[in-house]
């Protein structure tokens, strides 16, 4: 469980009536995304994705994960450690990878994941003054140490689940692989899923 002090910094959601959760994924767009995008269609789950700039060739899928209402994110350009740059290298990394992605999809970027969740205050003021929102996590699967043992990342989910929580996942193979099932346990605690607040 990770909870921020830091009152600029989503943690979780308010939901409406129902027990909800929200879905993030890091790291991508990666080569299993067509998949992932595939799995969450097929149960009716929305997700947000957190892009590197870099990864993001204007062939990757990114008009299919905002046509099936799917929200992209910022995660900066090539994932530095934020904290250990200036307040003006952190402005012009975080605004590179916005306007980027904002150029290839014509689609306004407003949340932004500082990547290893690392910041400062900085990172705050500079994505403040891109209009962001910055968003950490409540739950994390620490689905990128799990590539041998998957269905670790389903227990790291669902023993922790909470009202509003959002889940930090990647775009992964293993994560992938228990996609299905890890919706199914969420479900089963009587848990739907929601986005961050539009």
């Amino acid at each position: 469980m990770y909870d921020s002090n830091d009152s600029d910094v989503v943690t979780t959601v308010q939901s409406k009536a129902e027990k909800s959760v929200v879905l993030t994924f890091d790291d991508g767009p990666s080569k299993v995304l067509t998949q992932i995008l595939d799995v969450l269609k097929a149960e009716n789950v929305p997700a947000v994705f957190f892009w590197q700039s870099r990864l993001l060739y204007p062939k990757r899928p990114w008009n299919r994960v905002l046509g099936e209402g799917h929200i992209i994110g910022s995660h900066t350009t090539k994932h530095s450690n934020l904290t250990k740059l200036s307040y003006e290298e952190q402005y012009k990394e975080i605004q590179n990878s916005i306007t980027k992605i904002e150029r290839i999809t014509g689609n306004k970027i407003k949340y932004f994941r500082p990547p290893f969740g690392q910041y400062n205050a900085d990172t705050i003021k500079a994505v403040k003054q891109l209009n962001g929102i910055p968003v950490m996590w409540r739950i994390a699967s620490i689905d990128w140490e799990l590539k041998e043992d998957p269905q670790q990342i389903i227990t790291n989910v669902a023993d922790n689940l909470e009202d509003g929580a959002v889940i930090l996942l990647h775009e992964l193979k293993q994560t992938l692989e228990v996609l299905p099932e890890l919706i199914k346990a969420i479900r089963d605690k009587g848990y739907s899923f929601t986005l961050l607040e539009e």
